[in-house]
């Protein structure tokens, strides 16, 4: 079972992972050296508000605003937790500086 996500964590891209529009495919794709993936439109939604400055908390909020009447928390985490899992995506904590 994996570990629940810090809603505080800031996922961006992975390294060597590169998102867009695959023509070809007609949908979202992720290249990489060694391939491709194909993302569903739920997944495109998501991996286009990863930006490395948001949190997860923020991405749920602006795809909830996106998606009115839908409470997609759960669904945004356990995406992010299976990218992450893939590596897709690489989460990192914000740290707050110590007062000098």
């Amino acid at each position: 079972m994996t570990s629940p996500l810090d809603s505080h964590s800031t996922p961006q891209l992975a390294r060597h992972f590169r998102m867009q529009w695959e023509e070809a495919q007609q949908c979202h794709v992720l290249l990489y050296p060694e391939g491709m993936v194909k993302l569903s439109g739920s997944a495109a939604e998501i991996m286009n508000k990863i930006n490395g400055l948001d949190n997860i908390d923020q991405i749920i909020a602006k795809l909830e605003t996106a998606f009115p009447g839908n409470d997609l928390r759960n669904d945004v985490i356990e995406f992010i937790q299976t990218a992450e899992q893939r590596g897709w995506i690489k989460l990192a904590q914000k740290t707050e500086s110590a007062p000098s």
